[in-house]
């Protein structure tokens, strides 16, 4: 892909290029200004607006809203105001001694202008999150979030064009042809969430500018419940998980391991959590969201209908609304390792349970699988969960617990291979927006200038007694 003069987001990237120097010899004082003006922005001017396209858009609760959307933004604004000081300082690194009378420093910089793809399930957290570190990092930024959720976008762009000027950060609406033009941008950037497939073709298309890209894409993962588990807190903590957001998280429990010895148990208190947080009716229920679009809807029902003809049992739920793009929170056992709801990443509000025998069998069966996004273990025994931690691969786990290491500033958040590539959030977000430049400066006279040419019998001494002693 090449930059093609036509392109109609051309001049507002070259608006952009053209600024991202002075953006990036920003001040601490001017990024902390951004982030405040943001930060109002969503906590303040917009938030029942947020709110409300939320609503339109995905049928969200309020406190989902709140808590997903509008409280964890405002968290990493928070948190990158505390330490923007901090990371934005030249980091002082040791210089070896054959290198007498230099010092050594990493310097952060901007990596320039860049381009942040979002999708549709959590609209204004996976747009801002990414753009607060692209600001603390001093870039300038053109955001492309979903089209899926036209509430959603349409009032990002009116944050953004109140917040923002143009050319530092801007926002683009569209479909497919949008996203197409911009990769066509040498952009030296790319931040991208969404699915392995798409995460795919970004990674094509950054190659062709050799930009550098953070994908934070999904997969299947995968949550064990072993013997020793406590299941009255494991079905508590799953049920919520799944079905928060109607299932539509990239690191929801996508499938759920159970010793068979306990499976009638776990899916006893897992009837009743359903049922303490939504009643008998979900569909009643302002506790529980809607599918984003009818092509979801109905990816989702052939996922049930494929299952059905696995031999798969419905053990609860399974009923479904067209024109609310409703489906209720259902649970599914017994199916064929060939079901699609084993195969494909669900995206929705059906967890597949799945029994093992051994321990050794259940991480076999994930290893079998590509390295997925996040990983869940329920036990108390701690030779179980060192042996899981041990001998599976994921970008993120929970113990006794899922989801919530997402809402930790201080750790990494992001996949392997499959599941993604890159860091996100907090200070590893700075650096994924960021230039590690090696710095050395030299004060005094260097001892490797000993060694210059002409080579001589005494440098040639020289050199080979540098590679022994330092």
């Amino acid at each position: 892909m090449t930059e093609k003069a036509n392109n109609p987001y051309l001049d507002l990237f070259k608006k952009q290029k053209a600024n991202s120097i002075n953006v990036s010899n920003s001040t601490y004082n001017q990024r902390i200004k951004k982030l405040n003006a943001l930060q109002r922005a969503i906590e303040f001017t917009f938030r029942n607006d947020i709110i409300d396209a939320l609503k339109k858009d995905l049928g969200k609760p309020r406190v989902e809203s709140e808590m997903t959307e509008i409280y964890q933004i405002v968290g990493d604004i928070k948190h990158a105001k505390k330490y923007l000081h901090q990371w934005m300082r030249n980091k002082k690194v040791k210089t070896p001694l054959s290198m007498l009378g230099a010092s050594s420093y990493i310097k952060y910089e901007a990596k320039g202008v860049c381009l942040i793809i979002s999708p549709w399930n959590f609209p204004f957290n996976l747009t801002f999150g990414p753009l607060v570190s692209s600001i603390a990092a001093g870039n300038t930024a053109i955001l492309k979030p979903s089209e899926m959720t036209p509430h959603s976008s349409a009032l990002m762009k009116k944050i953004v064009e109140t917040v923002f000027k143009e050319e530092e950060v801007a926002l683009v609406e569209g479909e497919v042809q949008t996203s197409t033009d911009l990769l066509n941008l040498p952009f030296n950037h790319i931040f991208f969430t969404g699915s392995p497939t798409v995460g795919k073709i970004v990674m094509k298309a950054a190659a062709e500018h050799l930009a550098s890209v953070t994908l934070e894409l999904g997969g299947k993962s995968p949550t064990i419940i072993d013997e020793t588990a406590n299941l009255k807190a494991a079905a508590k903590k799953i049920m919520w998980g799944k079905f928060l957001n109607c299932g539509q998280i990239c690191v929801t429990p996508d499938y759920v391991l159970v010793k068979y010895t306990v499976k009638s148990k776990f899916i006893e208190e897992c009837k009743i959590w359903l049922n303490a947080y939504f009643g008998s009716r979900p569909e009643a229920s302002d506790s529980y969201g809607r599918i984003v679009s009818q092509k979801h809807y109905k990816r989702l029902l052939e996922h049930l209908n494929d299952a059905k003809s696995n031999n798969g049992q419905i053990i609860t739920g399974g009923e479904s609304n067209e024109a609310s793009k409703y489906i209720a929170p259902t649970l599914v056992s017994d199916l064929e390792e060939a079901a699609s709801l084993l195969q494909d990443e669900i995206f929705g509000p059906i967890l597949p349970i799945v029994t093992y025998n051994t321990l050794d069998e259940a991480i076999q069966y994930i290893k079998n699988k590509e390295r997925p996004l996040a990983l869940y273990i329920y036990s108390k025994s701690k030779k179980n969960i060192r042996k899981i931690l041990n001998y599976t691969k994921a970008g993120g786990t929970c113990i006794n617990n899922n989801i919530i290491h997402y809402a930790n500033h201080n750790l990494p958040f992001g996949g392997i291979n499959n599941s993604g590539i890159g860091k996100s959030h907090g200070y590893h977000g700075f650096k994924a927006f960021s230039n590690e430049r090696a710095v050395v400066k030299q004060h005094t006279f260097g001892i490797t200038e000993l060694l210059f040419p002409p080579y001589t019998n005494y440098k040639e001494k020289l050199a080979k007694w540098t590679v022994k002693w330092f």
